[in-house]
């Protein structure tokens, strides 16, 4: 079992936008982490049934994992469009507030779809600035409007900004939920510019990789078909996030992060 070290964080409390989700390097969340490689062999060889599960195996196949972030917005569905033509599975990370509540039938529609469906918070509180029943407020929020919806309570968040600490990752414990980082951004709150922000996620993809974008910036939605066509023509193939950790599967509480080649 991971369990995080001690690196709890206190600042200045703000309710930040998802604009601001990517200016803390992640080095400095403060916790141990686990690579998508580490839960594939603690998981071993014996899990017949969830190697009889995977769709791939990403311990032989260079796989990266495409997740979006405090949507869905009024661009999903054009998405979703996308990654239906071009069969490609995603991971949404769902902000509840304006959002899960704003847009029920496309949070209906990305379930629908196969795509996995996870939590990132309620309103987009730095869960490290709060106390423990404000970041059980924030996460089992998400967790009922996702459940009413779906029908299943999500098994992975992402906690806004990467800011994490061993009472945030106590929380998710009890919550079910597993702690989902990154290792590639575009950074894309700053630009509208979809050829940048393509640029920057094939400057830095790598195999086991977690791409985050948020499908709610005016450039990101119609970078994603390049991005897509470019990283299977360099011979990635994508999966969810529970895929790219198969046949492990993300224990509550841990944080994952993949490295960087």
């Amino acid at each position: 079992m991971f369990r995080s070290r001690p690196g709890r964080r206190r600042g200045t409390a703000a309710v930040l936008l998802a604009a601001a989700s990517l200016m803390l390097t992640l080095g400095g969340c403060g916790v141990d982490t686990v690579t998508p490689q580490d839960a594939r062999e603690e998981a071993g060889t014996d899990d017949k049934a969830g190697a009889a599960a995977r769709r791939v195996d990403c311990a032989k196949v260079k796989c990266i994992a495409l997740t979006f972030d405090a949507g869905p917005g009024k661009d999903t569905p054009r998405l979703l469009d996308i990654l239906k033509e071009k069969r490609v599975p995603a991971t949404f990370f769902l902000l509840g507030r304006k959002h899960v509540d704003r847009y029920p039938q496309v949070v209906a529609r990305i379930a629908a779809e196969g795509h996995e469906v996870a939590n990132h918070t309620w309103t987009h509180r730095i869960l490290t600035d709060l106390d423990e029943a404000e970041v059980r407020d924030e996460l089992s929020r998400t967790q009922e409007a996702i459940e009413k919806i779906t029908g299943r309570k999500p098994t992975l968040m992402r906690p806004p900004q990467g800011r994490t600490d061993d009472m945030v990752s106590d929380v998710s414990r009890e919550l079910g939920l597993a702690q989902i980082l990154w290792s590639v951004t575009a950074k894309d709150y700053s630009t509208t510019d979809s050829a940048l922000i393509r640029q920057r996620v094939l400057e830095q993809a790598h195999g086991d990789g977690i791409i985050l974008l948020h499908d709610i910036y005016d450039g990101t939605v119609p970078a994603v078909p390049s991005i897509i066509d470019e990283l299977k023509r360099r011979g990635f193939t994508f999966v969810t996030v529970p895929e790219l950790l198969a046949p492990g599967q993300a224990e509550a509480g841990s944080v994952y992060r993949p490295e960087k080649d």
